[in-house]
């Protein structure tokens, strides 16, 4: 390789240059670029050489703390979800402690054989394992608390239809729906519409109303299981019972009811202390008697024990 050198003045010199040269010569000129880029990042830097690291140390422990944020996030779920699991487990056990109770009471009603209908001993069940050896996972406790539940519901309707059974059964006569919710008292509102105490307007009237004194004794008219006792919006103080063959009888407005859900009561027994609870202008006891669901005249119910007595 020759290089040619010229002078101000046009002088030229030629130069040869071996392998050797041209390696170095090489070499220089790329090296000046990079030490370049080199010396300028320095200075753009502030001269501060582990910038870099620092920056990536700093990104990992934000990283690190998102992670650890998460992780507390996902122990909290848990925790909420164990202790719904554990609030809806207590529910049914209560459930089942009332169901195995009203069991036993009517499984000696009906005078059934021992071990025919026996609620002391919890049910033989079955089956196969989907995947043994595995933990249950959150989804499969969910649809087994799922499972639980459809059984306990069919549970308490089975018992259901047999308290209709044993009214029908045992209380034949009883269970005849006749007379008066109070031993006393005349009708203040009967069935139908009627002008609306509150509003001064037209409206339907469900029942009939018996004004009395606060604390008068309201008895049933019929034997049947109390399938509501407590507040129900409108009515205050509410107890409603089944007297099986489509009848239901409501007791409203009570200052204290008497009876609990899934207690079987004999006509005549008192259910209930008349009051002023709800959507009531006074002392009175409202009283409804549905027929497969839909409100009837209670009226026709109360002549019938008039007649009975002429």
């Amino acid at each position: 390789m020759r290089v040619v050198f010229i002078s101000r003045r046009g002088n030229r010199k030629a130069v040869d240059i071996n392998s050797w040269a041209k390696v170095l010569l090489s070499l220089c000129m790329l090296g000046l670029p990079v030490g370049a880029g080199v010396f300028l990042g320095i200075q753009l830097s502030g001269g501060k050489v582990g910038f870099l690291l620092e920056n990536a140390v700093d990104n990992l422990k934000t990283e690190l703390a998102d992670q650890r944020r998460e992780l507390a996030d996902s122990e909290a779920q848990s925790q909420r979800q164990v202790e719904a699991f554990s609030l809806k487990l207590a529910e049914m056990q209560a459930r089942l402690v009332r169901l195995d109770a009203l069991g036993d009471r009517l499984t000696a009603m009906a005078g059934l054989d021992d071990g025919e209908f026996d609620f002391s001993t919890p049910p033989a069940l079955g089956g196969p394992a989907e995947k043994p050896g595995e933990p249950m996972d959150s989804p499969g406790l969910s649809s087994l608390l799922r499972s639980l539940d459809v059984q306990l519901e069919s549970r308490e309707q089975q018992l259901s239809v047999l308290e209709a059974l044993l009214v029908n059964r045992e209380f034949a006569e009883q269970s005849t729906v006749s007379g008066r919710p109070v031993d006393a008292g005349w009708v203040s509102s009967g069935f139908g519409y009627r002008t609306d105490p509150f509003t001064g307007r037209r409206a339907w009237h469900n029942g009939v109303d018996f004004p009395g004194k606060t604390g008068t004794e309201v008895v049933a008219v019929a034997a049947g299981v109390v399938t509501w006792s407590g507040v129900h919006k409108g009515y205050g103080n509410l107890v409603e019972i089944n007297h099986g063959e489509g009848f239901i009888t409501r007791y409203a407005h009570n200052q204290e009811n008497k009876v609990s859900v899934g207690d079987l009561v004999e006509k005549g027994q008192v259910v209930a202390a008349m009051g002023s609870t709800g959507r009531s202008t006074g002392a009175h006891v409202h009283f409804e008697v549905y027929k497969n669901g839909r409100a009837v005249d209670p009226a026709t119910y109360i002549r019938r024990t008039l007649r009975e007595k002429g």
